[in-house]
């Protein structure tokens, strides 16, 4: 007879996104994952492996269902620069305030965390990074395509200078950084890609 789970394996797994996106892989012990599910340590075992495989299943989830949602309305929206500057805005108020303020984001952290050391999560984060990356750089082609840009503007190197400021924001809101602080760096940041008005 097949095992019949008598818990909701994703409810499970949303409870551990958030653990893991809170305190990290090295705070996080499988005892605190048992006590935050009310999971015992062969359910959880049986249904996601073991702490490494469950941060691995968990980091996934967090990147189908926080990350790439609004990874494609960007990209899909045609507004160009003000596009990315509301993606800043959303971002800063999600990191700043809220049920989820100062835990920054979940991928950030992977990066500065000993997760990073697992070749596994570090695929998981070389595709966030471009689809982080694609994303902005459709967005500049929609505001070049506007004639927002500068004339010099040099697409490529302007999508990784935002994704890198993406993550910067990410990792200064989780050390507290004030919102205002960083929506005036990311109001220079797009300043400084924008067409100069001319004499």
């Amino acid at each position: 007879m097949p095992d019949i789970k008598h818990f909701d394996p994703d409810a499970a797994l949303e409870t551990v996104v958030r653990l893991f996106w809170r305190q990290g892989v090295a705070s996080t012990g499988i005892q605190d994952v048992v006590t935050a599910t009310g999971l015992n340590r062969s359910s959880l075992y049986a249904t996601f492996g073991g702490k490494q495989e469950l941060y691995r299943a968990a980091l996934r989830r967090y990147m189908d269902e926080r990350s790439q949602p609004t990874l494609h309305r960007l990209a899909e929206d045609e507004r160009g620069l003000p596009a990315i500057a509301e993606f800043f805005t959303g971002l800063i108020e999600a990191r700043c305030s809220g049920e989820f303020a100062r835990w920054g984001c979940m991928v950030s952290n992977a990066y500065a965390g000993v997760e990073n050391g697992d070749p596994d999560v570090c695929a998981l984060l070389d595709r966030h990074h471009q689809e982080l990356r694609a994303a902005m750089r459709a967005a500049l082609v929609a505001a070049e395509e506007q004639g927002q840009l500068g004339p010099d503007t040099d697409l490529d190197a302007a999508a990784d200078l935002l994704a890198l400021l993406a993550y910067g924001v990410n990792l200064r809101s989780r050390a507290g950084a004030d919102a205002s602080e960083l929506g005036s760096t990311v109001t220079t940041a797009l300043s400084s890609l924008g067409r100069r008005a001319e004499p």
